[in-house]
């Protein structure tokens, strides 16, 4: 490392200069000198410059004394604050009029030990409005800005994320609350009877919130959220099947009480897990909930499931008789495919696999979130 040669162009022979960090506000300025185990640094500052004095261990290894001497853009309060951590010496001092300094020294020329520290660039809009309005020879200065409006374009995506997810999770939230609403109200008024006419009264609204969930599927590929999008997927696309495949696929099962225990499970398992999610996005626990999404699914997936199969075992006579879904030859493309028979193959061999499948996902998934929270709590 070269001798210290101060800003003011004095120099002090034979002695190091340390690693010098700064960055700025409109008020302020910090220093970071790179140094350990320094016991009293001798720091004399005033309204235009200070010099530091220390022995201490620096780049170089082993123990040495380090000079520096800044002579400052402009004054400063000679009132500083100095505060000794483990691996260096952190220097805050107060401009005496706030504004936007375009470089740390009066002189222009920048010695090779003094940086910038990019930890500590400022953030705000207005200071970046006047540094943009600033003229500056510094390569760094263009490094600090170029830093600084990744930063900020990163905390734009993020907020802008974190905006779009709550929104998509509360108006699910809305919607699916909504069909729970008016399935129950009707079924507290007519009792059993209403299960017969339940899905043609809720088909529009629990459709739209349906399709709307393929967003879940996209969300990992987009980074939004974290994780893997088998277990969304599964979900998401097993769903479709029943509503589109199933019930809207033959209008004589949309009578059957099965529809609506099947609709109602699932409105209910969605209302317990979107403010969960909601409340994710800016990080609030509230173990309440927590616990509700990671543990009402133990009863209502294997309800789900035992209500897909039913509707899937009362639809197969149906589309025997329409042939609905089927290929039959003689066709162009030379292949034959028998709906029925693979509505009997899921039962047989896909049903329970899947609820296997799904089931051991969430019961880790359980096991992960309220381990964690229980964790965080004793912390």
């Amino acid at each position: 490392m070269p001798p210290s040669s101060g800003s003011d162009g004095s120099s002090s022979p034979r002695k190091l200069s340390p690693f010098v960090f700064w960055a700025q506000t409109l008020s302020r300025i910090s220093l970071r000198v790179s140094l350990q185990d320094v016991s009293a640094p001798v720091i004399n500052a005033d309204e235009n410059s200070m010099e530091f004095t220390a022995h201490g261990i620096g780049a170089n290894e082993g123990r040495n004394e380090y000079f520096f001497k800044f002579v400052f853009f402009r004054k400063i309060d000679s009132n500083i604050q100095v505060s000794m951590k483990q691996m260096a010496i952190e220097i805050l001092i107060n401009k005496i009029e706030p504004e936007w300094w375009p470089r740390l020294t009066q002189d222009s020329y920048k010695p090779a030990w003094l940086k910038l520290d990019f930890d500590k660039l400022k953030t705000d809009d207005e200071e970046e409005d006047e540094e943009l309005n600033t003229p500056s020879y510094d390569a760094d200065r263009t490094l600090s800005r170029m830093h600084h409006r990744k930063k900020k374009y990163q905390t734009r995506v993020e907020e802008f994320r974190k905006i779009y997810l709550f929104l998509y999770n509360l108006s699910q939230f809305i919607g699916f609350l909504y069909v729970l609403i008016v399935l129950s109200i009707h079924y507290a008024k007519d009792g059993p009877s209403f299960m017969g006419k339940a899905y043609p009264i809720v088909k529009n609204a629990f459709s739209f919130c349906q399709f709307f969930q393929i967003l879940e599927v996209l969300h990992p590929f987009l980074g939004y959220t974290s994780g893997s999008a088998i277990p969304p997927f599964l979900q998401v696309f097993g769903r479709m099947v029943m509503l589109i495949g199933m019930i809207n696929g033959e209008p004589r099962i949309q009578s059957k009480p099965a529809v609506f225990y099947l609709i109602y499970i699932y409105s209910l398992s969605e209302v317990f897990r979107y403010p969960y999610y909601m409340l994710r996005v800016y990080k609030v626990n509230i173990g309440f909930i927590s616990w509700l999404r990671y543990t009402i699914w133990i009863p209502l997936y294997p309800l789900g499931f035992l209500c897909e199969g039913i509707i899937i075992l009362r639809n197969i006579p149906y589309f025997e008789e329409t042939q609905k879904y089927s290929v039959f030859l003689p066709n162009p493309w030379n292949i034959s495919f028998y709906f029925p028979t693979v509505m009997r193959l899921y039962l047989l061999i896909g049903l329970f696999p899947l609820l296997y499948f799904m089931m051991t996902y969430m019961y880790r998934q359980r096991v992960k979130i309220l381990c964690s929270d229980r964790n965080l709590k004793r912390d």
